[in-house]
């Protein structure tokens, strides 16, 4: 007893030393960011959802110390390993690392960590550590599921930091080329810290790519076309026919807005866009105002308002055509259904046929972005929003990053700043840094109701524009795409929304993750996708029974879509409808930076 005693005591002790120093740590970052506003958001909520996270792991330690000591001992058996390791070495003897990097883990990639003794122990001995850490918090009793992932990864955000890969000192392929250049590499590293800020007025993001490649409008959303259309929230883009002939039925596409519309419309061969246009359709995209504070109080009701509705009222102004198809992709998705169920309740039958691209409408499993969705993190968010009345795009991006940080953040930082290259020119990771702001009425509302409240799958649990909505009593046809390795909208998660959405419904699996899985051009042949026409309960059981195709989906859909299509008419030119031509596409609101329009 008395040797539990001590051990108890020696464990108060090294909690109270551990929340200390988290407290000094918490201290000196927010000295560090300043009181400019910089990181508000972090400010509010995430330091804090930090704080709690590593009290309640230091708590753990006070509780179950014999848990902990059995971790320190399998923790002392590896680093005996990595000891006779390190002498078998020293002796010229070859011998099995104790501690290897996953196959995806690029960090230690390099020769020289394993080429160098020193470095070899080094990174060996942080992955035995960083791994028994995370293992220890894993292994947390009597945590809600929720609260267990936000303890890993809030673990996983400081064994990341804490890697050696990320400092000039303990990264031997650095010190390599500082010797090589003449630490030259440290000043361009520099410079480029320095134009990365530049880049961020008062919030920074590390650089992800090459932005001076890059123009909207240049090399980025080419696709020829019209803007026809324009209130306070949206442009409508009308697309140039390629084709002599086009389906009666025209198309339109509800975009994202926590992102830009052009990620369908990167380059000509990678476009949704333009390959739609060239297979017959004519097509209309959405392009969404990037907000700033005298947009705060545009809620969920004006998007809606403003943003399909009003759009559908132009495309049959455009083309005189009363019937359309609708595409929503990822949040735009999640609008496109709250705007046919208000649509269903107003007895109005504008839409044939919707289809929907990694769309949440089930919120019960967030995904990644769970572990900020409590009640704690929102009321912070709250907060902000209230006080600056939007959310900064910027801040929105590096959240989405972190998600992923060794891939989409720390090894920009090894690259960019450390080894003093400049990072690659990537169209796909320039619209990722090229974020759009989120109104404050809209962006609680969203967080709220549906990602922690999970109430849009509830009948008549909501009301926009003056109907509460069913998601139930939809009768549109529609057809659910989602990608097999979605971190965001996870695909377990959006099969148990589209088994709430009335109507027909067809479900199709793609394969790789929230972009790639859906930007598949067919001349790439990757991917696949999985099909079967019987929707089960489960998810799982409709896997199981699923059929595997190679290549894109762009074509099956296309084929479900024919349907739905209407005869062939002469094809299209914009302006020759009711609406005059306001500029080319890709517009004016796609240009507005997140950082301007915050002003």
């Amino acid at each position: 007893m008395l040797g539990l005693d001590l051990l108890g005591k020696t464990t108060s002790r090294l909690v109270n030393t551990f929340e200390t120093k988290v407290r000094e740590g918490q201290q000196q970052l927010e000295k560090l960011l300043g009181d400019s506003g910089v990181m508000d958001a972090a400010k509010l909520s995430t330091l804090a959802e930090m704080s709690d996270a590593y009290r309640a792991m230091a708590e753990d330690l006070l509780l179950h110390p014999l848990r902990f000591v059995g971790a320190e001992l399998d923790l002392a058996r590896k680093h005996a390993a990595l000891g006779g390791y390190t002498l078998a070495r020293l002796t010229g003897r070859e011998k099995e690392q104790v501690a290897q990097a996953d196959p995806d883990d690029r960090r230690f990639n390099a020769e020289e960590w394993h080429k160098h003794l020193p470095f070899d122990v080094l990174h060996q001995s942080y992955l035995i550590n960083s791994r028994a850490f995370l293992s220890w918090v894993e292994s947390m009793e009597g945590l809600p599921p929720a609260a267990r992932d936000q303890m890993l990864f809030y673990a996983r955000q400081l064994t990341s930091a804490l890697s050696p890969s990320n400092f000039v000192a303990t990264n031997p392929e650095v010190l390599k080329i500082t010797w090589e250049r003449k630490g030259m590499n440290l000043v361009d590293g520099a410079k480029q810290l320095v134009e990365d800020f530049r880049q961020n007025p008062s919030l920074f993001n590390v650089g992800m790519t090459d932005r001076s490649a890059f123009e909207v409008g240049g090399n980025l959303a080419t696709t020829p076309g019209k803007v026809v259309f324009q209130n306070d929230l949206i442009q409508l883009i009308q697309y140039n026919a390629t084709t002599e002939s086009a389906s009666k039925r025209p198309l339109l596409i509800v975009p994202p807005w926590i992102n830009k519309f052009y990620i369908l419309d990167l380059t000509a061969r990678n476009s949704f866009i333009q390959w739609l246009v060239n297979q017959g359709q004519t097509v209309f995209v959405i392009s969404w105002r990037n907000p700033g504070p005298e947009m705060r109080d545009k809620g969920w009701d004006d998007y809606m308002l403003e943003g399909p509705l009003a759009a559908m009222d132009a495309v049959t102004a455009a083309t005189g055509e009363e019937k359309m198809n609708l595409i929503g992709y990822c949040i735009g998705g999640t609008l496109l259904a709250s705007t046919l169920a208000w649509l269903k309740k107003k007895g109005r039958d504008p839409v044939v046929s919707a289809t929907y691209l990694t769309s949440l409408l089930d919120f019960s499993d967030p995904g990644g972005i769970g572990v900020f969705i409590n009640e704690h993190s929102i009321r912070g968010i709250e907060r902000m929003l209230e006080r600056k009345g939007y959310l900064d795009g910027r801040a929105m991006a590096f959240t989405f990053n972190l998600l992923r940080e060794n891939e989409l953040f720390w090894s920009f930082w090894t690259n960019n700043y450390l080894k003093g290259k400049k990072p690659a020119a990537f169209d796909l990771l320039y619209w990722n840094t090229d974020g759009t702001n989120l109104p404050a009425k809209m962006h609680s509302f969203y967080l709220r109701e549906m990602y922690f409240n999970n109430r849009l799958v509830e009948p008549d649990a909501l009301t926009f524009a003056g109907e509460t909505i069913n998601l139930g009593e939809i009768d549109v046809p529609s057809f659910f795409l989602s990608a097999r390795q979605d971190h965001i909208a996870k695909w377990k998660t959006t099969y148990k929304g589209a088994l709430v959405h009335g109507g027909d419904v067809r479900f199709v699996l793609s394969g790789s993750g929230h972009i790639a899985g859906v930007i598949n051009p067919p001349y790439k042949e990757k991917y696949g996708y999985w099909t079967n026409d019987t929707m089960s309960k489960s998810p799982d059981e409709w896997l199981e029974n699923a059929k595997q195709h190679p290549g894109s989906w762009w074509p099956h859909w296309l084929e479900w879509l024919q349907q739905y299509a209407g005869e062939p008419v002469a094809a299209r030119v914009p302006g020759d409808g009711k609406l005059a031509i306001l500029e080319d596409a890709p517009g004016s609101y796609v240009r507005v930076k997140a950082a301007e329009a915050a002003g």
